[in-house]
């Protein structure tokens, strides 16, 4: 059985994935481009892989592949209808992030409420030494306690989120899908959550109903004040509309773990412009890899390959 992994620097090189325990080759690429996927997968029965795109027309070519693993949960990067079609299992993993994601997010949300990366930079420069005073503030601050936090999507992590929210003393509204005719028991409509949060995250799943869910039209709903954070998926935002709205004032703030390219150019606007604005803050899409979640991950991937072997699911 050969076992070919094509991007392994998606994973920590301390936290490898344990051998499967069976009879196998297995070969390592850190990094495959577009052009190297079929060469390097043509002999492989199983392909371990983050975010290498598997198209009809790249599977198409590997007709010994029998199983794409998945180093990740989402399945964005598969054409699922052909895979199926072509007789490609495709297994992925899920709820190992649901501790690492939701304390990212409260240390985005302290950062943002405190405003921790101002006070950091000045310190960069000297500039507390430069006061008059023991203190300045240049800066605002303002309390968690009895703040409003939106939370879109209600799976495992929204649902801690929510949870470790509450504990902290904060008010939690969950939204309803856009646009939904009705609202489930337990939700808010979409609309009245971006008007009354004063704190918006976002943990939905990335489709064709939520691509740029967080827009132009969108951004006016919020509060003027509010924070944006996102955890979930670069093109849940479209980045210009986001960027405009910190400008204006109209957001006092956004914390970011995903954009839409990956990794972003140099010259992304956000980039260009964290660089000088301590309220957008952006992290490089690190929020799931706290050891003991790619410990989980990991052990999860040796155990999908075993499982598939063993029994064809």
């Amino acid at each position: 059985m050969k076992i070919v992994f094509l991007d392994s620097t998606a994973l920590p090189p301390h936290l490898p994935i344990p051998r499967p325990d069976f009879d196998h080759e297995w070969i390592d690429y850190p990094y495959t481009g577009a052009e190297q996927t079929v060469e390097r997968a043509k002999d492989a029965d199983i392909v371990v892989t983050s975010k290498v795109i598997f198209s009809r027309e790249v599977m198409e070519q590997l007709p010994k592949l029998k199983l794409i693993a998945l180093t990740a949960t989402g399945t964005n990067n598969i054409d699922l209808i052909a895979a199926k079609e072509l007789g490609i299992r495709v297994k992925n993993v899920a709820g190992y992030s649901s501790v690492t994601v939701p304390e990212h997010v409260l240390g985005l949300i302290f950062s943002l409420k405190h405003s921790l990366a101002g006070w950091y930079r000045d310190q960069l420069e000297g500039k507390w030494g430069e006061s008059k005073q023991f203190c300045y503030f240049d800066y605002p601050i303002t309390d968690i306690r009895g703040s409003m936090l939106g939370v879109v999507g209600k799976g495992c992590l929204g649902t801690e989120v929510g949870r470790l929210a509450t504990a902290l003393g904060m008010k939690v509204l969950y939204a309803e899908h856009r646009d939904a005719q009705s609202c489930r028991e337990g939700y808010t409509p979409f609309d009245e959550v971006l008007k009354q949060a004063d704190i918006v995250t976002l943990h939905c799943p990335l489709t064709e109903h939520t691509t740029n869910l967080i827009n132009k039209e969108t951004l006016l709903l919020f509060k003027k004040g509010a924070f944006l954070i996102n955890t979930g998926r670069g093109p849940l935002v479209d980045e210009q509309a986001l960027l405009d709205a910190l400008k204006s004032g109209h957001l006092a703030g956004a914390a970011i773990d995903v954009m839409i390219k990956e990794p972003p150019e140099k010259d992304n606007p956000l980039i260009v412009a964290a660089k000088t604005m301590p309220n957008l803050l952006i992290t490089p899409h690190i929020a799931w890899a706290s050891d003991s979640a790619v410990t989980t991950l990991v052990n999860k991937v040796r155990d999908n390959i075993e499982e598939f072997v063993a029994t064809g699911k």
